[in-house]
């Protein structure tokens, strides 16, 4: 069943069929029991329903089948999560529903509902059951809410398959299928090319996997549009090189093209949005494999911008190829440019797995990612790029090390590599993501995971098409 499937319209045949769903906080219960027939509101209060967070009672009929379902959202409706609604696609049998007393905007609601029932199944010998459907709230664009569902599973798609399946090769397939569904045009730059055009350190990070690295460029919308460039992250797995991972750390490297995957979901929203913008996407895929060809600690590579750049540790290998793909994006002077990468583990240090951290120096641009992300509860958080940590980069052999042989501010320090080859960009904005969901919460299922697009979506749309 596909999204659209699970979304039903409310002029629909159907709609007058669907199982109302109300939804009650510890402040709001009295009202919505008191809106109940009086054996619903009696059998509600004997299950002892007070609007505890995730509580669901089920409301039976004469016939037995469920008439109604009470949700609970916690203690008080303002303060619940907006997602939270979305659970209820996990939690309730096969049927049709609709949903009443929404304190948050219902379209996070609709949206929240398609994310959580979202399944990876391709791997399954049987797929996943259909799951409950929902009918549309009133005044939420249909159309817009599967659209961004959609995008999020792009994202999530790609990062749960395993690596077997997604190389580079199959990254580019990927893109490819994207750009012929919105007609954008794709050119690759492969590994015979890379020393000849001048992509040095992508060329060093993936030249020891037989599976060849490549710089992937989409191109879509009117050249005379605002530029808007995205860089991401597409390392397919990722050993450690030499600096090899223990076990435990390598085995969810699948997601170390988290960066990818999201750029493209958020190129796949801008596009299917029409927006009036010149659209670029830049990954370089790679694979950071251990052969005899393998980059070591203590080799210096030059890279696409001229700096000398000296390797301390293999297993950095991320904001290497990333730098390479910003110095080329940056000689067009784009009106913005955004690079996502699952980067650091210091950033979940800081942060955790749910809240992303995100680095600008535009004070202006970094208040709207603000707004636009907790208004579309898709949180990010700003980290400061604190300039005096820069010289910790600093190499006695070469014009940079491109980490530092400290422990702290590992996130900040990356963030600070990548920003010495961005000179030209009008804005830009790095996001360092994790890229995955370690543990289920409303609308987000266990495993790959979109992360900062839809804020980023709202924030370009806002920025260049008035919010339409």
């Amino acid at each position: 069943m596909t999204p659209g499937d699970l979304l039903v319209e409310s002029h629909s045949s159907h709609a007058g069929d669907a199982v109302p769903v109300r939804l009650a906080a510890g402040d709001t219960v009295e009202t919505v029991l008191d809106a109940l027939p009086d054996a619903q509101r009696a059998w509600a209060q004997a299950q002892g329903f007070r609007g505890q967070r995730e509580r669901m009672v089920l409301l039976p009929g004469e016939a037995g089948a469920p008439q109604g379902v009470l949700f609970g959202l916690g203690e008080r409706a303002a303060d619940a999560d907006p997602f939270l609604p979305g659970r209820l696609a996990s939690l309730l049998p096969d049927g049709l529903y609709s949903l009443a007393d929404i304190p948050s905007p219902p379209r996070l609601a609709a949206l929240a509902w398609l994310m959580e029932a979202y399944r990876f199944d391709r791997y399954k010998s049987k797929p996943a059951k259909a799951g409950a459907r929902l009918v549309v709230p009133e005044g939420v664009d249909r159309d817009g809410v599967l659209a961004e569902a959609a995008a999020v599973s792009l994202a999530r798609d790609l990062i749960n398959t395993p690596a077997n399946d997604l190389g580079p090769d199959e990254l580019e397939a990927a893109t490819r299928d994207l750009a012929r569904t919105y007609k954008a045009h794709v050119k690759t730059v492969h590994e015979e090319e890379h020393l000849k055009r001048n992509f040095p350190m992508i060329h060093a990070v993936g030249r020891a996997s037989p599976r060849a690295p490549r710089l992937i460029d989409l191109m879509w919308g009117p050249a005379s549009g605002p530029h808007v460039t995205l860089v991401g992250k597409g390392v397919c797995f990722d050993t450690g090189g030499l600096n090899i991972k223990p076990g435990n750390a390598m085995s969810l490297m699948k997601k170390d093209m988290g960066g990818a995957a999201n750029v493209l979901a958020l190129a796949r929203m801008i596009m299917a949005a029409d927006l009036p913008v010149r659209l670029r996407v830049l990954i370089p895929a790679v694979e950071n494999a251990i052969s005899g060809d393998a980059f070591r600690p203590g080799d210096v590579l030059a890279s696409r911008k001229g700096l000398s750049v000296e390797i301390g540790n293999t297993d950095a290998e991320g904001r290497l190829v990333l730098a390479d793909a910003l110095a080329l994006a940056d000689e067009d002077a784009p009106d913005l440019m955004i690079d996502m990468a699952t980067l650091t583990g210091a950033a979940r240090v800081a942060l955790g797995p749910d809240l992303p951290p995100f680095y600008t120096d535009d004070d202006e641009l970094a208040a709207a990612l603000s707004r636009h992300a907790a208004a579309e509860n898709d949180p990010l958080w700003r980290m400061p790029l604190w300039g005096p940590y820069d010289r910790w980069l600093d190499s006695k052999v070469a014009d940079v090390n491109h980490i530092s042989d400290s422990s702290f501010a590992g996130s900040v320090v990356a963030a600070l590599f990548l920003k010495r080859f961005v000179e030209k960009a009008k804005a830009y904005i790095h996001l360092d993501i994790y890229g995955w969901t370690p543990k289920a919460h409303p609308g987000h299922p266990v495993g790959g995971e979109a992360q900062g697009i839809r804020a980023l979506f709202a924030m370009i749309r806002d920025r260049y098409a008035g919010g339409r």
